[in-house]
This record gives structure tokens, sequence and C-alpha cells, in this order.
């Protein structure tokens, strides 16, 4: 990804450039794929749309998942 993730990430490019942010998205109860495609927004609307107000978990997982151990991002 270009940068770090963080409540700006659009849940588009997050979903497009990290594929298992959808796994750990929905651990949160964060719901990032509707119909096959992601939703609209960023990953801050998503997780205030589930009452989420402190993202540091939800970034930490998605950053445990970027890592080249855990994950993988498409150029």
């Amino acid at each position: 990804m270009d940068g770090p993730i963080t409540a700006e990430t659009p849940i588009e490019e997050l979903v497009s450039r990290l594929p298992e942010s959808v796994a750990v998205l929905r651990t949160f109860g964060i719901v990032c794929i509707q119909c096959g495609e992601p939703v609209w927004g960023t990953l801050g609307e998503a997780a205030a749309d589930k009452g989420i107000t402190d993202l540091s978990p939800v970034l930490a997982a998605l950053a445990a998942a970027a890592r080249p151990a855990g994950g993988r991002i498409v150029e």
C-alpha cells in the first residue's frame, strides 16, 4: 500500500491492495464487502458505523496482516 493504513484509507483501496483485510475487518464486525463489491467510504467511517471509536486494535491487526509473513500487498 502507498503509505500506512489509516482511518482515511478508502475501503475499496484497502480490500484491493490487501485482500486479507476482509477477514481481519470481519473479526471486528466491520463489513467491507457487499454483493461481491467493496463498500464505499473510509475505514474510519465503516468502523464508526459499528460503534468503534478506537481504531488502534483494528489498525494493529491490519498492519500485522500486511507484514510479509502474514499477508501480501498487491502492487
